[in-house]
């Protein structure tokens, strides 16, 4: 398997638990090279911080593991488009590569809304590739919030 579906694998885990918790199911991985830094998903409710989002937790456990705020040559896997909050905060992370799952046109801030990494005052932006197993990933988005709703 390629690391990169290795490590989208993590992330939909981590979705996965996520919903279980009763968070949004979304889940995020930081890689550097083979290895896994820190893996996460939503905490949201949990911790009733609107700041928990999968993104944002697996970075803070990255920075921490490795004694550093910038994760330069590291890659974070998630499966949903982040949001404007998230999108900064990977570009000040300097994350090397961004993937995700599926694309938010509601409140995504890559390629959707605000578009945040082609801004004149991103001062970083990763290489980003979307749609890594985009299906599983907006199934498992749809799954909970139809079953929110029934």
């Amino acid at each position: 398997m390629k690391p990169a579906n290795r490590f989208m694998n993590i992330a939909l885990e981590e979705a996965r638990a996520a919903a279980l918790r009763g968070e949004v199911p979304v889940g995020a991985v930081v890689a550097r090279g083979e290895a896994v830094l820190a893996r996460a998903g939503n905490r949201t409710r949990e911790r009733q911080d609107v700041t928990a989002h999968a993104e944002i937790e697996a970075i803070r456990a990255a920075s921490l593991l490795i004694g550093s705020e910038r994760l330069v040559d590291a890659d974070l896997y998630v499966t949903l488009e982040p949001c404007a909050m998230c999108a900064t905060a990977i570009s000040f992370a300097r994350i090397r590569r961004l993937y995700y799952g599926a694309g938010d046109p509601k409140g995504g801030a890559v390629e959707n809304g605000v578009r945040f990494y082609a801004s004149p005052s991103c001062h970083h932006a990763p290489d980003v590739y979307s749609g890594l197993s985009e299906l599983e990933a907006g199934g498992i988005l749809k799954e909970f919030f139809r079953d929110r709703r029934d």
